[in-house]
């Protein structure tokens, strides 16, 4: 069981301080309404990677790959969204921040829709978690939840220590917490845009 859990750790390490649409998602969300309010998105993994996983395993592995390509622009126009809402954030930027409950659920259910439209956890699933899980099935339904608890445990641990360090970012002034939601709004339409061009030439077959 050890091999499972120091695989699913490790992978999840990589994968949750890769920069990517989550994480550009997570500064912005930080910065603007403080880590306190952000900091339950850390689960979001918990709430998104269920139907990602039965996606992968049951269904995904057997449908043409222009189904992952039309998920590809989904998730495209939804980070577009995001940063245009990131961009109006920068421009009436105030150091106040959010932090009622209402807030963190928002949040928490914002983190779990980019997560769910990120193309990222199904390729991680399907080329390299989805076959050493179902290899750990195999063996035993233990080893199978061996590497679920490493990777979640350590993907849920990372993403929490990585809002609190935006959070005492932002916290330096609210020079600093506007310059990162705007590079967040960057971040998140340079992500929203490639998803959308390469989504768009796979489908286009170029």
């Amino acid at each position: 069981m050890v091999p499972y859990i120091i695989a699913g750790a490790t992978y999840a390490f990589a994968a949750a301080v890769q920069p990517g649409p989550f994480q550009a998602f997570l500064v912005a969300r930080t910065v603007t309404q403080g880590w306190r309010s952000t900091l339950p998105a850390s689960l979001a993994p918990l709430i998104s990677d269920g139907p990602i996983i039965l996606l992968v395993v049951l269904v995904l592995s057997r449908i043409p790959d222009s189904a992952t390509q039309v998920l590809r622009l989904g998730g495209g126009l939804f980070l577009l969204y995001l940063a245009a809402g990131a961009c109006r954030a920068w421009r009436t930027y105030r150091l106040e921040l959010a932090s009622d409950a209402r807030a963190a659920r928002r949040t928490v259910i914002a983190a779990a829709f980019v997560n769910l439209l990120n193309p990222n956890p199904y390729l991680s699933w399907s080329l390299v978690l989805g076959p050493l899980l179902l290899k750990g099935w195999s063996e035993s339904p233990e080893r199978a939840l061996a590497l679920l608890v490493g990777f979640y445990t350590t993907m849920v641990a990372t993403l929490a220590g990585l809002i609190v360090l935006f959070g005492r970012a932002g916290s330096l002034g609210p020079h600093v917490g506007r310059l990162l939601v705007g590079l967040s709004a960057v971040a998140l339409a340079v992500f929203g845009s490639y998803q959308l061009w390469a989504g768009t030439r796979a489908l286009l077959g170029n």
